[in-house]
């Protein structure tokens, strides 16, 4: 018997609160296997979704591509703390110091702290050898291993050309022989160019509630994204890849993906996340890892422009939940919907954020000022007292999502260095941000979605 049957109404009700096209849910309790289709691929054809559409997983493909990195781990190729230039002699950043000591283990958790700045690389096969090549002036967003700070491509990137220049072959056909292919997953693919059209679900973004969902303008993410953010795949593929970190390296088909050591290693390897509170407290290897009532949690969480992943593992209930979706991505839509189904199952369900401090005594002269990277700028200001932040938009983001130039959300404080921002429209989440790292009396970064912004020197 299906043991969500009696939340399938519900769930639907949820996803058309959200005006989300189509949505997968998949998930595998003590080794059963469910899954939930709703709405359509593609709002203009209104062709249904089937259990085994195939959806972009964006930055879930993390995961999958630090499972293959393990694998070299496991036959003694490649070495998580052995220096990037022992596989690439000629990889070069701007810090000579980073250049020389910056390891496989530092990209993989995100504290490698150097900037994404690899220009355009095309979209040919050797897209992450000319991204190699064209760091060597990048700079640092902080010291090498101090700090986590998401890096949304470049550090898999680097990561992908280690493994090309052991294996011989480019990183998506690395994927496919590695890991998708003795693992079953037949639907996984990590070139967009395989996928059949057909099974493709559509992306679709949300100007405003009134609009609805359109398609999306943007079918792909650049090649440059591929290792950390190109793979499709369905519900079931993904959930088997929950199934090697469930049950110690194994498959459901029996087969052995890598050891019950580097899956450990995988999971207990962690660095603390300045903002505790929109992903998880810890980054594993390909893992984000948090604590739900006493419970260790693992996932990953992905986005393209118009398509939607989340995968959550909870080891302690053998449990597995993933949601693939073609529409909007607010968060309070998953929250929704997983804590419906870890209720029915009777597991833990989402902490809920914490609430302001309704008497906070902070210096705002501690926080203003200018925090940027490429492409972003934030600014926190204070007036009567109140904190403010103001984020500069991409132009070009500006212009798809009709938003203005830029956006201002008030800081509540949780404690003296983390803050609540409220939501300004309908389509917005509450969202979180640490403001952190004193010197001189001064923050020195602000991390909010999972991103490191320093102060502007």
């Amino acid at each position: 018997m299906n043991p969500l049957a009696e939340l399938e109404f519900r769930i639907g009700q949820i996803l058309d609160e959200y005006q989300t096209p189509g949505a997968v849910i998949g998930v595998l309790h003590r080794g059963e296997v469910t899954e939930l289709a709703y709405g359509v691929q593609d709002i203009t054809t209104g062709e249904p979704v089937t259990s085994g559409m195939v959806f972009q997983c964006g930055s879930l493909t993390k995961s999958w591509t630090a499972l293959a990195f393990l694998q070299l781990v496991d036959e003694g190729r490649a070495a998580l703390d052995e220096p990037v230039q022992s596989y690439l002699p000629h990889f070069q950043v701007a810090d000579p110091a980073v250049s020389a000591q910056v390891t496989p283990r530092q990209l993989l958790n995100h504290t490698s702290g150097i900037e994404e700045s690899y220009g355009d690389p095309g979209e040919d096969d050797d897209v992450y050898g000319r991204m190699v090549a064209a760091i060597v002036d990048a700079p640092q967003v902080s010291p090498l291993g101090s700090v986590h700070g998401y890096s949304a491509a470049l550090g898999y990137a680097i990561l992908a050309r280690i493994m090309e220049v052991i294996d011989g072959k480019p990183w998506h056909r690395i994927m496919t022989d590695r890991i998708f292919t003795p693992m079953g997953a037949t639907s996984t693919h990590a070139w967009r160019e395989e996928v059949e059209p057909a099974r493709a679900a559509r992306g679709h973004l949300i100007r405003s509630l009134d609009e609805g969902p359109i398609p999306t303008p943007v079918d792909d993410l650049p090649r440059a994204f591929g290792a950390g953010g190109g793979v499709t795949s369905t519900v079931r593929n993904v959930l088997a890849l929950a199934h090697v970190y469930l049950h110690a390296g194994l498959a459901p088909n029996g087969q052995r993906i890598v050891s019950a050591t580097a899956i450990r290693e995988m999971m207990t390897s962690r660095v603390p996340i300045p903002d505790p509170y929109t992903l998880g407290r810890e980054w594993a290897l390909g893992l984000v890892v948090d604590n739900w009532h006493g419970h260790d949690v693992y996932g990953h969480d992905g986005s393209t422009i118009g398509q939607n992943a989340r995968m959550r593992i909870l080891p302690d209930d053998d449990l597995a939940l993933v949601l693939l979706s073609n529409g909007d991505s607010r968060e309070g839509r998953h929250r929704e919907i997983f804590d419906l189904i870890f209720t029915r199952l009777g597991t833990a369900t989402i902490p809920p954020l914490p609430v302001p401090d309704p008497a906070p005594t902070l210096d705002p002269a501690r926080y203003i000022g200018v925090y940027e990277r490429p492409g972003t700028r934030f600014e926190v200001t204070s007036e009567h007292g109140h904190l403010q932040l103001h984020l500069d938009v991409d132009p070009m983001q500006a212009a798809i999502m009709c938003t203005p130039d830029r956006i201002t959300h008030d800081l509540l404080p949780i404690d003296d260095t983390h803050f609540l921002l409220p939501p300004n429209t309908p389509l917005e989440d509450m969202q979180t941000a640490a403001i952190f790292g004193f010197h001189d009396g001064r923050a020195q970064y602000i991390h909010t979605n999972a991103r490191l912004h320093p102060r502007e020197s």
